[in-house]
């Protein structure tokens, strides 16, 4: 698909279903054309025309770690030198504690976070990626915003300034 059609689907119609389907990725069709002012069949097609774009990646539960017996969350930061890098994400690939994994620039070659039961079960985490680097880690003790929604204003840059009148 062209750039303008991929602009066609993120018009104001779009931000607004994909605002509601962040809020709720369950929601019945019918129920989304009824709070963004489409028909059925309408929303349908959009939807899944976002989702061949890959505008839509994926619908999934959010589970709480802590329901489920993970009470500990952290970022581990990790520094690696030399030929690893093949090796380290096979390692990462293999560690459910791991949920999340990101390459990044400057003094940390990665970003993990990981949800383990308890500090021994941290320390094993460690204990397996300090052969690759060194690590630096630091535990959550509380999470202000775990997940955002996208939408249209992430794409004003640079802010426009409120509150204040021209002069």
């Amino acid at each position: 698909m062209t750039e303008t059609a991929k602009e066609k689907l993120l018009d104001p119609l779009g931000w607004k279903l994909l605002t509601e389907l962040q809020k709720d990725g369950r929601i019945p069709f019918a129920e989304l054309g009824r709070r963004v002012g489409l028909s059925t069949p309408a929303v349908a097609q959009r939807v899944r025309r976002m989702e061949d774009e890959g505008i839509i990646r994926a619908y999934r539960a959010e589970i709480s770690p802590l329901a489920v017996g993970l009470p500990i969350s952290a970022f581990i930061r990790m520094s690696v030198v030399g030929n690893v890098l093949v090796k380290l994400t096979q390692r990462f690939r293999s560690m459910p504690e791991i949920v999340e994994c990101h390459r990044g620039t400057g003094e940390d070659s990665f970003i993990l976070k990981v949800n383990v039961v308890s500090v021994e079960h941290l320390q094993d985490v460690i204990d397996r990626l300090t052969p690759f680097g060194t690590t630096s880690t630091s535990l959550v003790l509380a999470s202000i915003i775990e997940r955002n929604q996208l939408g249209p204003e992430n794409l004003i840059w640079p802010p426009q300034k409120t509150g204040t009148r021209g002069r």
